[in-house]
């Protein structure tokens, strides 16, 4: 079997979609997520004009040696843009070899570990009551873990809030970046309301999630890791910026709420520090944005040895073909923690067949060979690329913050 050709599909079935598709001529395909959200066409073109020539006629059951050669091979490493158009080349591969073995790919992976993945939700309001009502909405709908993000006094444009009652959260804008304005000592104070309004309203008899979205500082992230102890959360998301890794050190000290970190993290060599060093509880690591499956496997193997477990982001950012691909990983991986699940809307579903499901707080990926999910080529046609960019955050006096 030898790769006969490979193309790049951009989509935007209400938000942008890098998808490669890789044909053998033995007639059987696979697909992959390159999806880099805000950045989409860098890494569209990296595939059309570095890698895909380097495909053609390669057998495309060696693998691990095609992403070697991706990794190696390009001789400047690493970054987002190289790792999405890598991860996208081996999740098709791994789509093909499972079809030709005619198993799920979780089979090929070294079978189930459990018999469904537990799933959190994104339960956003624009105030408190709103929260709580969004957080009971999904507990009746079976979930057993829901993050939960709020609108504060005063702050415009918070993190995860959508802009309208009833409204679905995209932060990505057509047109220039919008620009927000942000409170750490606001957010400090209103937080353990909200998580105090939570859990008063539903109890203790559920996952609780929140994402800081690397806004503070390490003190303040450890005052704030602190003030939530009594709401026992299963993590507390990216709470500093992750570039400074030593940063957690300090937050370990101060508070044993959980921490996860890594949906930015592009490699092993960019979480080996804090997950050898126990300085996180949780790795983010995504199947577009790490490199993909063969990738993703060594850096949750480096975790089990200190105890760190998955918890993979699985935002609307990655098209459903990421998160096939991960349920499968999921159902594998042995020291599971969590998956991220946004619901997509039903143009992107009908662009994306899957065989992936939600049930009583869980999902599988299905029994199709593969990865069990496909793209319609000819209706993602039917919607063009739609240039989109992600906020930037300000703090009152105009200084430019992380968003």
């Amino acid at each position: 079997m030898k790769i006969q050709s490979a193309s790049v599909i951009v989509t935007s079935p209400g938000r942008n979609f890098v998808t490669l598709k890789i044909v053998t001529d033995e007639g059987l395909y696979g697909i992959g997520d390159a999806t880099l959200n805000g950045r989409e066409l860098a890494v569209a073109a990296y595939l059309n004009e570095h890698v895909i020539p380097c495909l053609i006629g390669r057998d495309p059951h060696q693998i691990e040696d095609i992403w070697q050669y991706l990794y190696k091979g390009a001789y400047w490493r690493r970054g987002p843009v190289t790792m999405s158009a890598i991860a996208a080349v081996d999740t098709a591969l791994w789509d093909i070899k499972a079809k030709a073995a005619n198993m799920p790919l979780y089979q090929l992976l070294g079978g189930k570990s459990r018999t469904g993945v537990m799933v959190y939700a994104h339960a956003n309001g624009r105030d408190v009551p709103e929260t709580v009502d969004r957080v009971g909405a999904y507990l009746e709908k079976g979930y057993k873990a829901v993050r939960a993000q709020s609108g504060i006094p005063g702050v415009a444009g918070v993190y995860g809030v959508a802009k309208g009652k009833g409204a679905f959260y995209e932060p990505a804008t057509r047109g220039l970046p919008e620009e927000s304005v942000w409170s750490t000592e606001a957010y400090l104070d209103f937080a353990p309301q909200l998580f105090e309004a939570v859990r008063v309203a539903h109890g203790m008899n559920f996952h609780l999630l929140h994402d800081v979205h690397h806004r503070l500082t390490p003190i303040e992230a450890a005052r704030l890791g602190k003030s939530l102890e009594p709401y026992r959360l299963f993590w507390m998301e990216d709470p500093v910026p992750v570039e400074n890794q030593e940063s957690f050190r300090l937050i370990r000290q101060h508070t044993t709420t959980p921490l996860a970190v890594g949906e930015v993290l592009n490699s092993i060599w960019d979480c080996k520090d804090l997950i050898e060093e126990q300085l996180i509880d949780y790795i983010r690591t995504s199947v577009v944005h790490a490199g993909g499956i063969t990738h993703l496997r060594r850096i949750a193997d480096l975790a089990s040895l200190y105890h760190v477990r998955t918890g993979c982001h699985g935002a609307t950012d990655l098209s459903p073909v990421c998160m096939g691909a991960a349920l499968h990983f999921d159902l594998w991986v042995p020291n599971f923690g969590v998956q991220e699940h946004m619901e997509h809307n039903p143009e992107t579903d009908a662009v994306f067949p899957h065989a992936y499901s939600f049930k009583d707080g869980y999902m599988h990926p299905g029994e199709t060979p593969g990865h069990g999910v496909d793209i319609d080529e000819e209706l993602a046609a039917k919607y063009p690329y739609n240039p989109a960019y992600l906020p930037v955050a300000r703090l009152a006096d105009g200084t430019l913050w992380s968003w």
